[in-house]
């Protein structure tokens, strides 16, 4: 069931949210950071071996796997809350709103310092207007 939000209780909201985000953000660069690693590594192993040991490329998708299980938690913990993730690199959610009886989204990104803009479904981010 989604939640709806007014301007009010996303902005209290933000409180959780931020940190939240932040979190999101940073798993996203570090799965990104461990995945280019691990195709690098792969890489040197499929060519001549690299000179890097078997066991490095176990080593290195473990690595993967936990990162994105961390950013799975956190995607979970935002979703929870009933805020739609967007955009993981830029720490853009969504908090569905009703406004002049249509459904909308209110828009926060992630160093905005407050929610300020919403949009419709079918706008995006490019759609975004004052409160």
């Amino acid at each position: 069931m989604e939640r709806n939000f007014t301007p009010d209780e996303a902005n209290e909201l933000l409180w959780t949210v931020r940190p939240l985000v932040e979190r999101m953000v940073e798993a996203k660069r570090a799965l990104d950071a461990a995945q280019a690693e691990a195709d690098d590594v792969s890489t040197r192993i499929s060519g001549n071996g690299g000179g890097l040991p078997p066991a490095r490329l176990a080593e290195v998708d473990a690595g993967v796997s936990r990162r994105a299980t961390e950013l799975a938690r956190v995607l979970e913990e935002i979703q929870a809350l009933g805020v739609v993730v967007k955009d993981l690199d830029t720490g853009l959610v969504d908090f569905p709103s009703v406004r002049d009886g249509r459904d909308v989204l209110l828009c926060w990104r992630l160093g905005e310092d407050e929610v300020a803009f919403w949009h419709g479904y079918d706008d995006g981010y490019a759609g975004r207007r004052p409160i």
